[in-house]
């Protein structure tokens, strides 16, 4: 469970620190948030379930730890430019 929670704070970072750095991603503060939080956990379990059933899952050990920040921060970033990619072709 705690990996799950690093993965969604760092998710909802990724996201903001993506939306911000890139400006044509950026869907405001709760927006990059939100779309950062769920990118996370899918990115989480996504990194999770590619790198067998025992990823992840040795506790609060340090790689554990920095996979988590690593899989949620990316994940974020990645599902961040997805939803604004999706939100501009709906707009034209």
């Amino acid at each position: 469970m705690e990996q799950l929670i690093i993965q969604l704070i760092s998710g909802a970072v990724g996201g903001n620190v993506a939306g911000k750095g890139i400006k044509s991603l950026d869907l405001g503060t709760l927006g990059n948030s939100i779309a950062g939080i769920v990118g996370g956990g899918l990115g989480g379990q996504i990194l999770q379930a590619v790198l067998g059933a025992g990823a992840g899952t040795g506790g609060l050990d340090v790689a554990s730890i920095i996979q988590s920040i690593v899989s949620g921060g990316v994940g974020g970033g990645v599902l961040l430019a997805i939803v604004s990619a999706v939100k501009k072709a709906l707009a034209k």
